[in-house]
């Protein structure tokens, strides 16, 4: 299962300890009650993963080979062929922790799939359903890519997503590219959508190596200008509008979670300055007022149609990965 060198992935997630915070622990338990689909289950074992909770993520991994394509992509139960890929980078960690060699063989079938046979356009770019590229996958093999040491592959669907569906006049992504129209059969700046890109960004940038530091500055530039545009538009309570520049679209909780934790990580790694923290807590003191009573994050885009107010898995993920970014800044500025 080899690696390419530099990439600092696990042994960072690891520097969390289990979290002591009441909410979170309720935000935890509201999350593994939920059912799950393809990404869902990905995107929840990468919370862990940044919690540094490497039982849950060998769990979590190990749990999700029983639903295996005909590929050998594991974790596919639902959603877009590139949806399992959100997997990846648990899935690889479990690997080299875990004591399963079935998990050593899906996460190298995983990263086959990604690199060899997933359907692509001209440019190379990976398809996320048919031949539509959607924002949702800035967040499928991308960070898997970087984290496994494919810098490059991660750095050109990174670029062929955002030569599709970035507009550096809104400094927003917009959601659905159809390729075989070559237009966007939904320009609509989804909030979801953003989010995903950004958490995306923070990720691919943190796996480069010192080498690779050009690279870094552009994406760096590329996070910052993302955030410029989704915080112009956000809304006097800390959260954002479901398309973020429509405000007659409902307001929505998981964008702002999304971006906290976009921020507090990249502050934390030096590639954003501190100023943008006002504007994180904000976004995460008004997430943390949305936990109910049993530890659902309300008014997220709800499954399983992402159109209307409800609750998510995602949304539960995304909860604690703002979480875990933030105790990990607050840790590094105490010293």
């Amino acid at each position: 299962m080899p690696r390419a060198s530099g990439d600092p992935k696990p042994a960072a997630a690891a520097t969390t300890v289990a979290p002591a915070d009441p909410l979170v622990e309720k935000v935890r338990r509201a999350a593994l009650a939920m059912q799950r689909k393809s990404w869902e289950q990905g995107v929840l074992a990468l919370a862990f993963l940044e919690e540094g909770d490497d039982a849950m993520v060998v769990a979590m991994a190990q749990a999700s080979l029983i639903y295996t394509s005909k590929d050998g992509v594991a974790a596919s139960l639902g959603g877009a062929p590139v949806d399992p890929l959100m997997l990846g980078e648990p899935l690889w960690r479990a690997a080299q922790i875990g004591k399963n060699p079935a998990l050593r063989q899906a996460a190298d079938a995983m990263l086959n799939w990604t690199l060899t046979r997933a359907p692509r356009a001209a440019d190379g770019t990976i398809f996320h359903t048919g031949q539509t590229i959607w924002s949702d996958s800035f967040h499928t093999s991308p960070p898997f890519l970087a984290y496994t040491g494919h810098y490059a592959e991660a750095l050109q669907q990174i670029d062929g997503h955002r030569r599709r569906l970035w507009s550096p006049e809104k400094k927003l992504v917009a959601h659905i590219w159809d390729e075989s129209k070559q237009h966007c059969s939904d320009p609509a700046y989804w909030g979801g959508g953003n989010g995903w890109t950004a958490a995306s960004l923070a990720r691919v940038i943190r796996a480069l190596p010192p080498e690779r530091a050009a690279d870094r500055a552009k994406l760096a530039g590329f996070l910052r200008e993302l955030i410029d545009g989704c915080i112009a538009h956000q809304c006097e309570s800390g959260l954002f509008c479901n398309v973020v520049d429509d405000p007659r679209s409902f307001e929505e909780t998981n964008l702002a979670q999304m971006l906290a934790y976009s921020i507090y990580e990249s502050v934390r790694g030096g590639w954003l300055p501190a100023d943008y923290l006002p504007a994180a807590d904000r976004m995460r003191t008004a997430a943390r007022a949305r936990v109910d009573e049993n530890g659902f994050v309300q008014g997220v885009a709800g499954a399983p149609t992402f159109t209307q107010p409800g609750v998510s898995p995602e949304g539960q993920a995304f909860f604690l990965m703002m979480e875990a970014a933030h105790r990990k800044l607050m840790a590094v500025q105490r010293g």
